[in-house]
């Protein structure tokens, strides 16, 4: 039984819903952040993942290099069946009840990092903005509050057997997902449409 943070759709919304990929300037972030730090609680995920009357808070980490974001590939071996052999930009996942209650974002942030990536020495972590897709079941339950991280040593996929990565440049990734959005993770191509927005 797992166990993910949530918050209510209006403890979280005022009105109306963002959709797609929101810059800080766009939305009310700091504020976001600050509700989602104190009206945020636990519940059971079979439950959360059925409910649009809450929204389970995602950290989304964009791995990002000079002009190169690191790009994923799911493997067919454990996970998110649903995310199969799709491409991602985003390291990250669920809060735990591990992650205290203190800063859960933060730690939840930190700790996926730790468990999908290997990254040599200190990074720098960059609010980007938020992640919204009203438009399908998964991401009417789900609202991710995206991340740049900028690393300063080597960075290498520690699941393996889960996942491959690569350094792509933002050019090639816009025209990737212009070509073939089918083979992206729905959050990460709308990130992509603003990727040169990002990685100045």
């Amino acid at each position: 039984m797992e166990f993910v943070y949530v918050i209510k759709r209006f403890d979280l919304f005022d009105q109306g819903f963002p959709h797609g990929f929101r810059r800080p300037w766009e939305v009310p972030l700091d504020d976001w952040i600050e509700r989602i730090g104190s009206r945020g609680f636990f519940v059971e995920r079979r439950h959360a993942e059925k409910d649009s009357t809450m929204k389970q808070i995602i950290p989304y980490c964009v791995l990002m290099r000079g002009d190169d974001i690191f790009v994923l590939r799911r493997k067919e071996r454990g996970g998110e069946s649903r995310l199969f052999n799709l491409h991602s930009i985003g390291v990250g996942g669920h809060i735990n009840p591990v992650d205290g209650a203190v800063d859960p974002l933060r730690a939840g942030l930190e700790r996926e990092l730790e468990e999908e990536m290997e990254i040599d020495g200190e990074y720098s972590v960059q609010p980007l903005g938020v992640i919204n897709d009203e438009s399908q079941p998964v991401g009417s339950v789900h609202f991710g509050m995206v991340f740049g991280i900028r690393p300063k040593g080597k960075v290498r996929v520690r699941e393996t057997d889960q996942l491959e990565g690569e350094w792509v440049s933002a050019e090639q990734l816009s025209r990737r997902v212009k070509a073939e959005r089918e083979s992206f993770e729905s959050w990460s191509a709308l990130i992509i449409d603003r990727i040169q927005e990002i990685v100045v």
